[in-house]
């Protein structure tokens, strides 16, 4: 079995006039939720063994707010700054770890997502997939070169409001 975690970046800062879209940081409520979201995944023993990021500063910010073990292999990748949900399977079929954790932007990721499940989690927010938004899916495969279209079941769903206390 292989085990994917595919989440949409936290909430980033639109206030930079001078910054380029793949500088802008997170905002407040951004780091907020990266953080809440690494301590739902510890909680729920949802650790990756490799992470493939895009190299945008809001996707790498939220990768290091989610507080993660710091010897999980981290990929940091320009191909993943805006990629299309094939473009995302593609990098997900040459994936070495059993539970991959990817970090990306809309609408790529949330296209991934409806993509690969079998069938959508009962959750109002999954077709939206928000910043924040993140699908943990099972794949009955032993290698992620076999990863296909509709063949994941959804174990979990959550979005950063779900989680605030």
């Amino acid at each position: 079995m292989k085990r994917l975690i595919l989440m949409r970046h936290a909430k980033s800062d639109w206030s930079g006039a001078l910054t380029s879209d793949h500088d802008r940081p997170l905002n407040g409520r951004g780091r907020r939720s990266a953080a809440a979201l690494g301590d739902w995944l510890r909680s729920e023993n949802l650790i990756p063994d490799e992470v493939l990021c895009s190299s945008a500063m809001r996707t790498r910010e939220t990768f290091v707010r989610l507080d993660l073990p710091q010897a999980i292999p981290a990929h940091f990748e320009r191909g993943l700054y805006l990629a299309s949900e094939d473009q995302i399977l593609d990098r997900l079929q040459r994936a070495t770890g059993d539970v991959v954790l990817m970090i990306g932007h809309n609408p790529g990721i949330a296209f991934c997502a409806q993509g690969i499940v079998a069938s959508h989690p009962d959750h109002p927010q999954f077709n939206k997939y928000p910043t924040g938004a993140t699908l943990v899916a099972d794949f009955d495969i032993a290698h992620w070169a076999d990863a296909r279209w509709k063949n994941a079941n959804a174990r979990h769903f959550t979005v950063p409001r779900d989680l605030e206390t």
